[in-house]
C-alpha cells in the first residue's frame, strides 16, 4: 500500500479542474496538484494563483501542491514570487513540485521557506543532487521508474554524507540521460525503457505520441547495460 497518493487534477480549463479536485477529495486523496492552463496561459503570479485558488477551494481539506512545469506549460512565472502571501488565498497550500532548471528561483523559494511551511519536491532528475543540496525535500521523476535503486543508493550516499559517491550515481544517470535525449526522448521512449528494464509491457502512448522505435530501445538498453553503477549493477 502507498503511504500517500496524491492526484493531479489539472486540466486545460477551471470547471474540469474543478472537477476533477473535488472527485480527489471524495475518494480520500492524501494531495492534490495541479499545473498551470497552457493554452490559455496565466500571464502574471496574480492571474496564476486566482486560478489555483478556485481549484483548491474545491477540496478544502486536502493537501494543495502547484506543479510547475514551465518547460511544458510554457508559463514561467518564477515561484519564489507565487510565495509571497499564498496561505492566506490558498490555506491548503503545502508545497510545489518543481520541474524546472531554474535552481537560482528553487533556492530562493527554499531560502524564504525558513520555517519548513512547504514542501518542495524536485522534477528534473539529472539535476536532483544540486537541488537536494540546496534543501529541496525529495524528488519525483520518471526515471525512478526504471532507476530506482541506484537513486536510493545516491540519496544514501548523500544523507551520510559520501558527497563524491553520491556524484558518481548523478553523474552516471546524467551520461544515460544525455545519451538518450540525443536520440529523442520523452513519454513513449520512457515508457520503452520502463517496459525493457522491469519486463513488464507499458504499452503505446496515446497519440499524437508514437511508440519508441525498435532502434531506439536496442540503443537505449545497450547503454543502460553498459553502466557500471558504484554498487555492482
Amino acid at each position: 500500500r502507498l503511504d500517500h497518493v496524491i492526484i493531479h487534477v489539472g486540466a486545460l480549463n477551471l470547471p474540469e479542474c474543478q472537477e476533477l479536485a473535488r472527485h480527489a477529495a471524495a475518494i480520500g486523496a492524501d494531495g492534490i496538484a495541479v499545473i498551470a492552463p497552457f493554452f490559455f496561459k496565466p500571464t502574471n503570479k496574480d492571474e496564476l494563483v486566482a486560478f489555483m485558488q478556485k481549484v483548491a477551494s474545491e477540496a478544502p481539506e486536502v493537501p494543495f501542491y502547484y506543479y510547475h512545469i514551465p518547460p511544458l506549460t510554457g508559463v514561467k512565472i518564477r515561484v519564489e514570487e507565487l510565495l509571497d502571501g499564498i496561505k492566506a488565498q490558498i490555506p491548503t497550500f503545502q508545497g510545489v513540485k518543481f520541474s524546472d532548471t531554474d535552481l537560482l528561483d528553487l533556492a530562493q523559494c527554499i531560502h524564504k521557506n525558513e520555517t519548513g511551511e512547504f514542501e518542495f519536491l524536485y522534477g528534473v532528475d539529472e539535476q536532483v543532487l544540486g537541488a537536494l543540496a540546496l534543501g529541496a525535500n525529495g524528488a519525483v521523476g520518471s526515471t525512478y521508474n526504471y532507476l530506482g535503486r541506484q537513486t536510493n543508493l545516491m540519496l544514501q550516499a548523500f544523507a551520510k554524507p559520501d558527497f563524491a559517491l553520491a556524484q558518481q550515481y548523478q553523474f552516471l544517470t546524467g551520461e544515460f540521460l544525455n545519451f538518450v535525449i540525443k536520440l529523442g526522448f520523452g513519454v513513449a521512449q520512457t515508457k520503452a525503457v520502463m517496459t525493457s528494464v522491469s519486463g513488464i509491457p507499458m504499452g503505446p502512448p496515446r497519440l499524437p505520441l508514437v511508440a519508441a522505435s525498435s532502434e531506439f530501445i536496442i540503443k537505449a538498453k545497450a547503454k543502460l547495460d553498459s553502466i557500471v553503477w558504484p554498487n555492482g549493477d
